[in-house]
């Protein structure tokens, strides 16, 4: 792909490294608008794991969880995933390890793994970069996709697999 790129290029009389470092240049500063915003939310989501803060929220949420049916063992990933894509991995592999990957825990927790978006880092990237503040209704409609994402994940794998 890249060599037919190449030549296409050379075909249309581009200057291909005059190309390649205009697009490092934006790159630069597409980095240089996105690092604060960025570093701000590492900082955050560490500090929020740290101080167990996801764990207390997930015993809160635990007892309404298990009363609809929804499985106790995925709320901590529910609640960690939009704000942390490593942190839910990590749970996605806890959970594979105390259930198993072909369990029904262990099949809602792929789905919801592949059917939701760590909405936090994603408003972050996009926004910051395109300089935009005022997120208030994104954020609330992703939020809401996500729950349902999670929601959906559970009806449907037991739906499908029982």
């Amino acid at each position: 792909m890249t060599v037919a790129l190449c030549i296409y290029a050379l075909m249309c009389r581009v200057d291909i490294f005059q190309s390649f470092v205009e697009g490092v240049k934006d790159g630069i500063t597409t980095v240089k608008l996105i690092a604060p915003t960025m570093i701000a939310l590492l900082i955050a989501v560490g500090t929020l794991k740290a101080s167990g803060v996801f764990d207390r929220l997930a015993e809160m949420v635990r007892p309404a969880a298990e009363a609809v049916g929804f499985p106790a063992e995925l709320v901590p990933m529910g609640l960690l995933r939009p704000v942390s894509g490593s942190g839910a991995t990590a749970l996605l592999t806890g959970i594979y390890e105390n259930n198993g990957p072909d369990s029904f825990v262990g099949r809602c927790a792929s789905v919801i793994a592949g059917s939701t978006e760590t909405t936090f880092y994603a408003v972050t990237m996009y926004y910051g970069a395109a300089g935009i503040k005022k997120i208030r209704h994104t954020l609330i409609s992703a939020l809401l996709a996500d729950f349902t994402a999670i929601v959906m994940s559970v009806v449907t794998v037991g739906w499908l697999m029982g």
